[in-house]
């Protein structure tokens, strides 16, 4: 009997939890709440939007057939704090001639290396006299030709050393991509990201990794 009636006392007593504020008071307190996590939710999104990941959609055809006109990607911004771009990494950045212009671009030289363009022939070396060893480019389509097409270049053999903050880009769809051949070095502090995951169309969902040679 005593055990029922203690029982039933502390049944009660869970029944009984404070409410809390009501009317008014109540609701302007959750709204000031709300009104927090909201502010800390954007400041979360703006943090991973503009220093750790950012959106773009391609434009144009240079990258053909690695990424294709109005594809949405993701690139990540916050390895290159830690290390260099890697040789293949395809970057984003912005465009020397003007920095308002963003372009997409495959690494292809690296600081203090020398490329040389030769026979539709891309290689790369650790010194301006060579040796030089070609780069295999299996993204590449086979009827794919590295030609020389600036008319302030030596379209023979073109040789370009970068020094230490400098790389050489090339857009995959060779014949039609305005790149290092054209304009020249990129500086390191023109590259905002790598591109990390292909987001739509839905049957190119990708995670980019590491291009191997």
């Amino acid at each position: 009997m005593d055990d029922n009636k203690n029982e039933q006392s502390e049944s009660e007593t869970l029944n009984k939890i404070n409410p809390g504020k009501t009317g008014a008071v109540g609701f302007f307190s959750f709204l000031l709440d709300l009104v927090k996590t909201f502010v800390v939710v954007m400041l979360i999104a703006f943090a991973i939007r503009y220093f750790v990941i950012q959106p773009f959609v391609v434009d144009g055809d240079s990258m053909t057939q690695t990424f294709v006109n109005n594809e949405y990607l993701i690139a990540e911004k916050i390895s290159y704090d830690f290390k260099a771009p890697n040789r293949g990494d395809v970057v984003i950045f912005r465009y020397p001639k003007n920095p308002s212009i963003i372009y997409i671009k495959r690494v292809i030289g690296l600081p203090g290396e020398t490329v040389n363009i030769k026979d539709n022939k891309v290689m790369v070396g650790k010194t301006p006299d060579g040796p030089f060893q070609q780069l295999t480019e299996n993204y590449l389509l086979p009827d794919v030709k590295t030609s020389i097409y600036s008319n302030e270049i030596n379209k023979e053999d073109f040789k370009l050393t970068l020094k230490s903050d400098e790389f050489f880009v090339l857009g995959d769809n060779r014949e039609h991509s305005s790149d290092s051949r054209e304009w020249g070095v990129l500086p390191k502090a023109n590259i905002i990201g790598r591109v990390w995951l292909t987001v739509t169309p839905l049957e190119r969902f990708k995670l980019w990794s590491k291009q191997s040679y």
